[in-house]
């Protein structure tokens, strides 16, 4: 192996979460993109509300279930090719939508292919170079993975609101396109293999430091995320997680991240305004989702998810029901951005509590795959209910009742000993 220098010693590692906070935010841009072509593809085509939920709910889904066989390919094949690849991916099917006339086009480019190659720049990128590059401040970087969905938010929706309202959808493809397509040399020049691959070892090791080789390094890595699932899958434990994070799922991304701002032009409230709540909730995520790591290392992450979630559902049981004033909404944006991804360090600790450290992080990345299918069902729900009754209140309200239940169902959570021992090697 050719070892290339870098400058910055191990401090090197913080250019490369630079790298992959700027990938992680193009994606959450691409795949919020849909929520304000909604309405301009609704004028130019013609087509119904629950024809671009479809859409936008392939994509959802795709984006999730990608997740837990891109973290095993990143070592297989490599981590650069995996992430270079997904670019290349993004890009062009973002591309090519410039081009569609036919709804089952808008499916394949912003649905099948962009889900794919978003689901490999999503929250298992990042746990990848956290693992990868840190030995200490783990917790600081992964909450900075983290909140990259949420920054995402605020920088790109009012931006492509406005893209949206005043040139309609192509210009929101169009930057969408070239941002993607921006960052391709940026992660081959600047994102090493490994921090071997550049004579270092991880920031915060001591000299000579090894990082443990993971399972699916060797062997077949798809048997070997499928094998990890189906051992997961005889335990109470993991559908309770993956219960609950199908409906923050379906509470988040999938309805408001989709819906708000077509709810809210419904209600007269314009594009850019609904955007402008939308970053507004992405503000209160990220103290929300800071404040949720520092309350779960010091209390029960199950009484922390019940809390979370009931007040979530409480909020959306509310909204259809507030009148739609400049001061409601300022209200449920406030309270309902607070907790929008703060249940991610509950889950992921009762995750590791329940599985242990070896397999805990891959089990969570199937619970995170249930988040996205929840997402895709709320997707395809909200267009769904929206052209059938021609109102989205009820489809709010029901998802207000998930909340809820998933309250109830966090306090059954019970992780007293790991669920999936490692086995006993033979003497």
């Amino acid at each position: 192996m050719i070892v290339q220098s870098r400058p910055f010693g191990q401090r090197y590692a913080f250019v490369v979460v630079a790298v992959i906070f700027l990938s992680l935010l193009i994606a959450a841009g691409l795949r919020s993109a849909p929520s304000v072509m909604m309405l301009p593809l609704e004028n130019d085509f013609g087509w119904r509300r629950d024809v671009v939920s479809l859409a936008a709910a392939i994509g959802i889904f795709l984006y999730g279930m990608t997740g837990p066989f891109a973290a095993a390919l990143m070592e297989r094949i490599g981590l650069r090719k995996t992430v270079i690849g997904s670019l290349v991916v993004m890009s062009a099917s973002t591309g090519l939508s410039l081009f569609m006339t036919q709804s089952w086009q808008l499916i394949a480019t912003w649905g099948v292919f962009s889900g794919v190659g978003s689901g490999a720049v999503a929250t298992v990128l990042g746990a990848t170079i956290v693992n990868r590059w840190f030995k200490t401040n783990r917790g600081l970087i992964m909450g900075l993975m983290s909140a990259s969905s949420a920054t995402g938010l605020l920088i790109f929706l009012p931006f492509l609101a406005w893209l949206a309202q005043s040139g309609g959808w192509k210009p929101v493809a169009l930057i969408i396109a070239v941002a993607t397509a921006a960052l391709i040399p940026l992660v081959w020049l600047l994102v090493p293999e490994r921090p071997a691959s550049i004579g270092q070892v991880r920031f915060g090791a001591e000299p000579g430091d090894v990082p443990p080789t993971p399972p699916a390094a060797a062997g077949n890595f798809i048997s070997h995320t499928l094998s990890t699932l189906r051992d997961a899958a005889k335990t109470r434990v993991f559908w309770y997680l993956f219960a609950t994070f199908f409906i923050c799922g379906f509470t988040t991304n999938g309805l408001v991240g989709t819906h708000l701002i077509a709810f809210c032009a419904d209600m007269g409230i314009n594009e850019i305004q609904a955007a402008g709540l939308l970053s507004l909730m992405g503000i209160f995520d990220l103290i929300g989702t800071t404040l949720s790591g520092w309350l779960t290392d010091r209390f029960d992450p199950r009484k922390l998810l019940g809390v979370y979630y009931a007040i979530r559902g409480l909020s959306l049981i509310y909204l259809p029901y507030s009148g739609f004033s400049a001061t409601a909404l300022i209200v449920f944006a406030i309270f309902y951005g607070l907790d929008w991804i703060a249940t991610v360090p509950p889950t992921l600790r009762l995750s590791n509590e329940a599985f242990g450290d070896a397999k805990g992080p891959l089990v969570f990345g199937w619970i995170v795959a249930g988040h996205q299918v929840g997402a895709a069902a709320a997707a395809f729900f909200g267009g769904a209910m929206r052209e059938f009754q021609g109102s989205y209140e009820l489809a709010f309200v029901i998802a207000g009742m998930t909340g809820i239940i998933a309250a109830c169902l966090s306090l059954l959570i019970n992780t007293n000993r790991p669920m999936l021992e490692p086995k006993s090697q033979p003497a």
